[in-house]
Protein backbone atom coordinates (compact mmCIF):
# COMPACT_ATOMS: atom_id res chain seq x y z
CA UNK A 1 0.00 0.00 0.00
CA UNK A 2 1.03 3.76 -0.66
CA UNK A 3 3.31 5.08 2.11
CA UNK A 4 2.55 7.89 3.85
CA UNK A 5 4.08 11.09 1.61
CA UNK A 6 6.54 14.18 2.90
CA UNK A 7 5.78 17.50 2.63
CA UNK A 8 8.50 18.26 1.01
CA UNK A 9 8.70 15.65 -2.16
CA UNK A 10 6.18 13.12 -1.58
CA UNK A 11 8.56 10.20 -0.61
CA UNK A 12 7.91 7.70 2.02
CA UNK A 13 9.27 8.28 5.67
CA UNK A 14 10.33 4.94 6.67
CA UNK A 15 13.35 3.50 6.29
CA UNK A 16 14.89 1.31 3.29
CA UNK A 17 15.20 -1.83 5.69
CA UNK A 18 11.26 -1.13 6.86
CA UNK A 19 8.26 -3.29 5.67
CA UNK A 20 6.77 -1.79 2.35
CA UNK A 21 2.92 -3.41 2.89
CA UNK A 22 2.50 -1.44 -0.17
CA UNK A 23 4.95 -3.39 -2.36
CA UNK A 24 2.64 -4.83 -4.49
CA UNK A 25 -0.95 -3.18 -4.94
CA UNK A 26 -4.13 -4.49 -3.34
CA UNK A 27 -3.21 -8.72 -3.28
CA UNK A 28 0.21 -10.07 -3.58
CA UNK A 29 1.80 -10.35 -6.80
CA UNK A 30 2.31 -13.97 -7.66
CA UNK A 31 6.09 -14.94 -7.77
CA UNK A 32 8.11 -14.70 -10.91
CA UNK A 33 8.58 -18.20 -12.32
CA UNK A 34 9.91 -19.54 -15.51
CA UNK A 35 7.18 -19.69 -18.42
CA UNK A 36 4.82 -17.81 -15.80
CA UNK A 37 4.12 -14.40 -18.04
CA UNK A 38 4.48 -11.38 -16.15
CA UNK A 39 1.21 -9.71 -17.79
CA UNK A 40 -1.53 -11.33 -19.96
CA UNK A 41 -3.55 -9.02 -21.77
CA UNK A 42 -5.68 -9.33 -24.51
CA UNK A 43 -7.93 -6.97 -27.32
CA UNK A 44 -8.47 -5.73 -30.76
CA UNK A 45 -5.54 -4.55 -32.62
CA UNK A 46 -6.14 -2.88 -36.21
CA UNK A 47 -4.31 -1.40 -39.06
CA UNK A 48 -3.70 2.36 -38.43
CA UNK A 49 -3.31 4.85 -40.76
CA UNK A 50 -2.25 8.23 -40.08
CA UNK A 51 -2.45 11.20 -42.72
CA UNK A 52 -0.90 14.36 -42.80
CA UNK A 53 -4.55 16.69 -42.71
CA UNK A 54 -7.78 16.47 -43.43
CA UNK A 55 -8.92 13.37 -45.39
CA UNK A 56 -11.47 14.32 -47.71
CA UNK A 57 -8.17 16.50 -49.06
CA UNK A 58 -6.31 12.85 -49.66
CA UNK A 59 -2.66 12.76 -49.56
CA UNK A 60 -0.56 10.52 -48.06
CA UNK A 61 -0.69 8.25 -44.79
CA UNK A 62 1.27 6.15 -42.94
CA UNK A 63 0.52 2.39 -42.43
CA UNK A 64 1.50 1.10 -38.23
CA UNK A 65 -0.72 -0.56 -35.85
CA UNK A 66 -2.51 0.41 -32.90
CA UNK A 67 -4.87 -1.32 -30.22
CA UNK A 68 -4.69 0.00 -26.12
CA UNK A 69 -3.57 -3.47 -25.12
CA UNK A 70 -1.49 -4.50 -27.49
CA UNK A 71 0.83 -0.57 -27.17
CA UNK A 72 1.19 -1.59 -23.37
CA UNK A 73 1.99 -4.98 -24.41
CA UNK A 74 4.97 -3.38 -26.51
CA UNK A 75 5.78 -0.70 -23.72
CA UNK A 76 6.10 -3.70 -21.20
CA UNK A 77 8.37 -6.17 -23.64
CA UNK A 78 10.43 -2.86 -24.47
CA UNK A 79 11.09 -2.79 -20.63
CA UNK A 80 12.39 -6.08 -20.78
CA UNK A 81 8.97 -7.98 -19.31
CA UNK A 82 7.54 -11.78 -20.47
CA UNK A 83 4.38 -10.40 -22.12
CA UNK A 84 1.73 -12.52 -23.49
CA UNK A 85 -0.86 -10.57 -26.19
CA UNK A 86 -4.37 -12.53 -27.30
CA UNK A 87 -6.29 -11.07 -30.06
CA UNK A 88 -8.23 -11.67 -33.35
CA UNK A 89 -7.27 -10.50 -36.40
CA UNK A 90 -8.57 -11.19 -40.03
CA UNK A 91 -7.47 -13.75 -42.56
CA UNK A 92 -5.80 -10.95 -44.25
CA UNK A 93 -2.50 -8.72 -45.01
CA UNK A 94 -3.28 -6.48 -41.95
CA UNK A 95 -3.72 -9.05 -39.75
CA UNK A 96 -0.42 -10.39 -40.42
CA UNK A 97 0.91 -6.50 -40.13
CA UNK A 98 -0.36 -6.70 -37.09
CA UNK A 99 1.01 -10.29 -35.61
CA UNK A 100 4.15 -9.68 -37.16
CA UNK A 101 4.98 -6.01 -35.63
CA UNK A 102 3.79 -7.66 -32.44
CA UNK A 103 6.04 -10.51 -32.70
CA UNK A 104 8.87 -7.91 -33.71
CA UNK A 105 8.59 -5.97 -30.46
CA UNK A 106 9.17 -9.61 -28.61
CA UNK A 107 5.58 -9.88 -27.83
CA UNK A 108 4.27 -13.38 -27.10
CA UNK A 109 1.32 -13.89 -29.68
CA UNK A 110 1.02 -17.38 -29.07
CA UNK A 111 -3.03 -16.91 -27.98
CA UNK A 112 -3.41 -15.19 -30.99
CA UNK A 113 -6.47 -16.65 -33.69
CA UNK A 114 -7.07 -15.62 -37.16
CA UNK A 115 -10.56 -15.24 -38.41
CA UNK A 116 -11.47 -16.42 -41.54
CA UNK A 117 -14.98 -14.68 -41.74
CA UNK A 118 -14.17 -11.02 -40.37
CA UNK A 119 -11.50 -8.34 -41.41
CA UNK A 120 -8.80 -6.58 -39.39
CA UNK A 121 -9.96 -3.82 -37.51
CA UNK A 122 -9.09 -0.37 -39.20
CA UNK A 123 -8.21 2.54 -37.67
CA UNK A 124 -7.95 6.44 -39.35
CA UNK A 125 -5.64 9.47 -37.41
CA UNK A 126 -6.72 12.84 -38.92
CA UNK A 127 -4.64 15.77 -37.39
CA UNK A 128 -7.20 18.99 -37.59
CA UNK A 129 -5.02 21.27 -35.56
CA UNK A 130 -1.60 20.90 -33.99
CA UNK A 131 -3.01 19.49 -30.75
CA UNK A 132 -6.70 18.24 -31.79
CA UNK A 133 -6.59 14.99 -33.40
CA UNK A 134 -9.79 13.46 -34.76
CA UNK A 135 -10.06 9.40 -34.94
CA UNK A 136 -12.32 7.60 -37.11
CA UNK A 137 -12.95 3.50 -36.59
CA UNK A 138 -13.94 1.04 -38.88
CA UNK A 139 -14.25 -2.17 -36.36
CA UNK A 140 -17.89 -2.59 -36.81
CA UNK A 141 -17.55 -6.95 -37.44
CA UNK A 142 -14.10 -7.08 -37.42
CA UNK A 143 -12.44 -9.92 -36.21
CA UNK A 144 -11.48 -8.52 -32.86
CA UNK A 145 -14.84 -7.82 -32.08
CA UNK A 146 -15.39 -11.66 -32.61
CA UNK A 147 -13.03 -12.78 -30.19
CA UNK A 148 -14.83 -15.10 -27.56
CA UNK A 149 -14.44 -16.13 -24.22
CA UNK A 150 -13.19 -19.79 -25.11
CA UNK A 151 -10.30 -18.03 -26.83
CA UNK A 152 -8.98 -16.71 -23.78
CA UNK A 153 -9.68 -19.26 -21.46
CA UNK A 154 -7.36 -21.02 -23.22
CA UNK A 155 -4.71 -18.74 -23.79
CA UNK A 156 -5.16 -17.54 -20.27
CA UNK A 157 -5.05 -21.05 -18.87
CA UNK A 158 -1.79 -21.78 -20.84
CA UNK A 159 0.19 -19.87 -18.58
CA UNK A 160 -1.17 -17.89 -15.69
CA UNK A 161 0.18 -14.72 -15.81
CA UNK A 162 1.41 -12.18 -12.59
CA UNK A 163 -0.78 -9.95 -13.80
CA UNK A 164 -4.06 -9.61 -16.07
CA UNK A 165 -4.37 -6.10 -17.62
CA UNK A 166 -7.90 -4.87 -19.23
CA UNK A 167 -9.26 -1.83 -20.98
CA UNK A 168 -12.52 -0.61 -21.00
CA UNK A 169 -12.25 -0.82 -24.87
CA UNK A 170 -12.67 -4.28 -25.30
CA UNK A 171 -15.92 -4.78 -23.47
CA UNK A 172 -17.41 -1.84 -25.96
CA UNK A 173 -16.60 -3.97 -28.99
CA UNK A 174 -19.60 -6.68 -28.85
CA UNK A 175 -21.53 -9.09 -26.14
CA UNK A 176 -18.26 -11.72 -27.05
CA UNK A 177 -15.37 -9.61 -26.39
CA UNK A 178 -17.55 -8.50 -23.16
CA UNK A 179 -17.80 -12.03 -21.76
CA UNK A 180 -14.36 -12.67 -22.90
CA UNK A 181 -13.45 -10.12 -20.41
CA UNK A 182 -15.40 -11.25 -17.50
CA UNK A 183 -14.00 -14.56 -18.31
CA UNK A 184 -10.66 -13.28 -17.97
CA UNK A 185 -11.44 -11.71 -14.68
CA UNK A 186 -12.63 -15.02 -13.07
CA UNK A 187 -9.57 -16.75 -14.30
CA UNK A 188 -7.81 -14.45 -12.75
CA UNK A 189 -9.07 -14.35 -9.32
CA UNK A 190 -8.98 -18.43 -9.31
CA UNK A 191 -5.37 -18.02 -10.42
CA UNK A 192 -4.41 -15.53 -7.98
CA UNK A 193 -3.43 -12.82 -10.80
CA UNK A 194 -3.53 -9.22 -10.15
CA UNK A 195 -5.99 -7.48 -12.02
CA UNK A 196 -5.52 -3.96 -13.45
CA UNK A 197 -7.37 -2.24 -15.55
CA UNK A 198 -7.75 1.20 -17.82
CA UNK A 199 -10.63 2.44 -18.08
CA UNK A 200 -10.15 3.91 -21.46
CA UNK A 201 -13.52 4.74 -22.13
CA UNK A 202 -14.33 5.84 -26.12
CA UNK A 203 -17.56 7.48 -26.73
CA UNK A 204 -17.55 6.52 -30.04
CA UNK A 205 -17.52 2.67 -28.72
CA UNK A 206 -20.41 2.78 -26.17
CA UNK A 207 -22.26 4.97 -24.10
CA UNK A 208 -21.33 6.30 -20.90
CA UNK A 209 -24.42 4.77 -19.14
CA UNK A 210 -23.50 1.47 -21.02
CA UNK A 211 -19.64 1.69 -19.70
CA UNK A 212 -20.92 2.37 -16.05
CA UNK A 213 -22.98 -0.77 -16.12
CA UNK A 214 -19.67 -3.28 -16.96
CA UNK A 215 -17.26 -1.14 -15.12
CA UNK A 216 -19.24 -0.79 -11.55
CA UNK A 217 -19.77 -4.70 -12.00
CA UNK A 218 -15.75 -4.97 -12.48
CA UNK A 219 -14.24 -3.05 -10.02
CA UNK A 220 -14.74 -5.35 -6.75
CA UNK A 221 -12.17 -7.64 -8.74
CA UNK A 222 -9.79 -4.83 -9.61
CA UNK A 223 -6.54 -4.63 -7.61
CA UNK A 224 -5.22 -1.53 -10.00
CA UNK A 225 -7.41 0.73 -11.22
CA UNK A 226 -6.20 3.29 -13.83
CA UNK A 227 -8.25 6.15 -15.04
CA UNK A 228 -8.20 10.22 -15.70
CA UNK A 229 -10.31 11.98 -13.68
CA UNK A 230 -13.61 12.45 -15.60
CA UNK A 231 -13.61 8.73 -15.72
CA UNK A 232 -13.75 8.02 -12.28
CA UNK A 233 -17.50 8.47 -12.07
CA UNK A 234 -17.98 5.71 -14.72
CA UNK A 235 -16.54 3.52 -11.97
CA UNK A 236 -18.98 4.54 -9.10
CA UNK A 237 -22.35 3.45 -8.26
CA UNK A 238 -24.92 6.53 -8.73
CA UNK A 239 -22.62 8.45 -10.95
CA UNK A 240 -19.38 8.85 -8.11
CA UNK A 241 -21.64 11.22 -6.10
CA UNK A 242 -21.43 8.90 -3.07
CA UNK A 243 -18.82 9.38 0.10
CA UNK A 244 -16.06 7.84 0.29
CA UNK A 245 -13.55 7.52 3.51
CA UNK A 246 -11.34 9.90 4.12
CA UNK A 247 -7.70 10.01 2.85
CA UNK A 248 -5.57 11.43 5.62
CA UNK A 249 -3.29 12.42 3.14
CA UNK A 250 -3.67 15.10 0.53
CA UNK A 251 -2.12 15.12 -3.16
CA UNK A 252 1.29 16.56 -2.94
CA UNK A 253 2.44 19.09 -5.11
CA UNK A 254 -1.31 19.44 -6.35
CA UNK A 255 -3.30 22.59 -5.94
CA UNK A 256 -6.00 22.26 -3.32
CA UNK A 257 -8.96 22.81 -5.04
CA UNK A 258 -12.37 21.69 -5.38
CA UNK A 259 -11.87 19.60 -8.09
CA UNK A 260 -8.70 17.89 -6.68
CA UNK A 261 -11.08 17.30 -3.22
CA UNK A 262 -13.81 15.60 -5.32
CA UNK A 263 -10.66 12.89 -7.33
CA UNK A 264 -10.03 12.40 -3.79
CA UNK A 265 -13.58 11.35 -2.28
CA UNK A 266 -14.08 9.50 -5.62
CA UNK A 267 -11.01 7.75 -5.08
CA UNK A 268 -12.11 7.01 -1.24
CA UNK A 269 -15.71 5.55 -2.86
CA UNK A 270 -13.54 2.93 -4.72
CA UNK A 271 -11.45 2.22 -1.97
CA UNK A 272 -14.13 1.44 0.11
CA UNK A 273 -15.10 -0.79 -3.15
CA UNK A 274 -12.24 -3.33 -2.79
CA UNK A 275 -10.10 -1.71 -4.70
CA UNK A 276 -6.35 -1.99 -4.02
CA UNK A 277 -4.74 1.33 -5.71
CA UNK A 278 -6.53 4.02 -8.12
CA UNK A 279 -4.10 5.85 -10.41
CA UNK A 280 -5.71 9.27 -11.79
CA UNK A 281 -3.54 10.39 -15.18
CA UNK A 282 -4.28 14.11 -15.34
CA UNK A 283 -2.71 14.68 -18.39
CA UNK A 284 -0.31 17.48 -18.01
CA UNK A 285 -0.17 17.95 -14.64
CA UNK A 286 0.81 14.15 -14.33
CA UNK A 287 -0.58 11.73 -12.16
CA UNK A 288 -1.96 10.94 -8.55
CA UNK A 289 -2.08 7.02 -6.97
CA UNK A 290 -4.20 6.52 -4.13
CA UNK A 291 -4.42 4.21 -1.88
CA UNK A 292 -6.03 3.24 1.97
CA UNK A 293 -2.91 4.51 3.12
CA UNK A 294 -2.62 8.08 1.65
CA UNK A 295 -2.09 9.74 -1.81
CA UNK A 296 0.90 10.25 -3.90
CA UNK A 297 1.45 13.09 -7.12
CA UNK A 298 4.03 13.02 -9.39
CA UNK A 299 4.39 15.89 -11.98
CA UNK A 300 4.48 15.05 -15.64
CA UNK A 301 8.01 15.30 -17.29
CA UNK A 302 8.31 18.26 -19.14
CA UNK A 303 8.92 17.91 -22.90
CA UNK A 304 8.38 19.11 -26.32
CA UNK A 305 4.70 17.54 -27.35
CA UNK A 306 4.61 15.86 -30.41
CA UNK A 307 1.66 13.50 -30.13
CA UNK A 308 -0.67 12.60 -27.28
CA UNK A 309 -1.85 9.64 -29.06
CA UNK A 310 -0.71 6.54 -26.78
CA UNK A 311 0.39 8.32 -24.32
CA UNK A 312 -2.36 6.64 -21.67
CA UNK A 313 -1.33 3.02 -22.59
CA UNK A 314 2.82 4.03 -22.30
CA UNK A 315 2.15 5.26 -18.75
CA UNK A 316 0.29 2.05 -17.99
CA UNK A 317 3.24 0.06 -19.42
CA UNK A 318 5.51 2.16 -16.87
CA UNK A 319 3.36 2.01 -13.91
CA UNK A 320 2.90 -1.89 -14.41
CA UNK A 321 6.78 -2.35 -14.89
CA UNK A 322 7.73 -0.31 -11.58
CA UNK A 323 5.15 -2.82 -10.26
CA UNK A 324 6.63 -6.02 -11.60
CA UNK A 325 10.40 -4.71 -10.25
CA UNK A 326 8.78 -4.44 -7.04
CA UNK A 327 8.94 -0.28 -6.93
CA UNK A 328 6.57 1.39 -4.25
CA UNK A 329 4.07 4.24 -5.32
CA UNK A 330 6.84 6.90 -6.32
CA UNK A 331 8.70 4.46 -8.34
CA UNK A 332 6.05 3.70 -10.26
CA UNK A 333 4.28 6.69 -10.70
CA UNK A 334 8.47 8.33 -12.08
CA UNK A 335 8.47 5.47 -14.29
CA UNK A 336 5.00 5.48 -16.03
CA UNK A 337 5.36 9.55 -16.11
CA UNK A 338 8.48 8.88 -17.61
CA UNK A 339 7.42 6.53 -20.31
CA UNK A 340 4.31 8.54 -20.96
CA UNK A 341 6.52 11.50 -21.77
CA UNK A 342 8.54 9.52 -24.42
CA UNK A 343 5.20 8.56 -26.07
CA UNK A 344 4.06 11.96 -26.35
CA UNK A 345 7.52 13.24 -27.81
CA UNK A 346 6.95 10.51 -30.52
CA UNK A 347 4.84 10.42 -33.42
CA UNK A 348 2.70 6.91 -33.47
CA UNK A 349 0.65 4.91 -30.86
CA UNK A 350 3.91 2.97 -29.61
CA UNK A 351 6.53 3.38 -31.47
CA UNK A 352 8.14 6.10 -29.09
CA UNK A 353 8.15 3.46 -25.93
CA UNK A 354 11.71 3.35 -24.64
CA UNK A 355 13.72 0.20 -23.33
CA UNK A 356 14.81 0.05 -20.08
CA UNK A 357 18.05 1.58 -21.22
CA UNK A 358 16.72 4.90 -22.52
CA UNK A 359 14.29 5.40 -19.61
CA UNK A 360 17.34 7.79 -18.10
CA UNK A 361 17.89 10.00 -21.67
CA UNK A 362 14.85 12.52 -20.41
CA UNK A 363 17.05 14.06 -17.96
CA UNK A 364 20.14 14.95 -20.36
CA UNK A 365 20.48 18.78 -21.17
CA UNK A 366 19.09 20.01 -24.58
CA UNK A 367 21.74 19.37 -27.72
CA UNK A 368 22.62 15.95 -26.29
CA UNK A 369 24.40 13.73 -28.45
CA UNK A 370 24.54 10.02 -26.81
CA UNK A 371 27.81 8.47 -28.74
Amino acid sequence: MTGQPTAGGGEDRRGADAPRPWAAAGRPLLPCRPGRPDVFTFGETMVALRGSGPLRLGGTMNVSIAGAESNVAIGLARLGHHVRWAGAVGDDEAGQLVLRTLRAEGVVISGATTDPGAPTGLLLFEPRLPEVTRVHYYRAGSAGSRLTAEVIQRAFSAAPPRILHLTGITPSLSPTTRSAARCALQLAREHGSLVCLDVNFRARLWTAEEAAEVLREWIPAVDVLIASDDELPLCLPGGGGGEGSPLPFPPQDVPADEATATVATQAGALLDRGVGEIVVKLGRTGATAFTHSGSLHRPAKPVRAVDAVGAGDAFVAGYLSALLDGEGPAGRLERAVTTGAFAVASPGDWEGAPTRSELGMLGAPPGTVVR
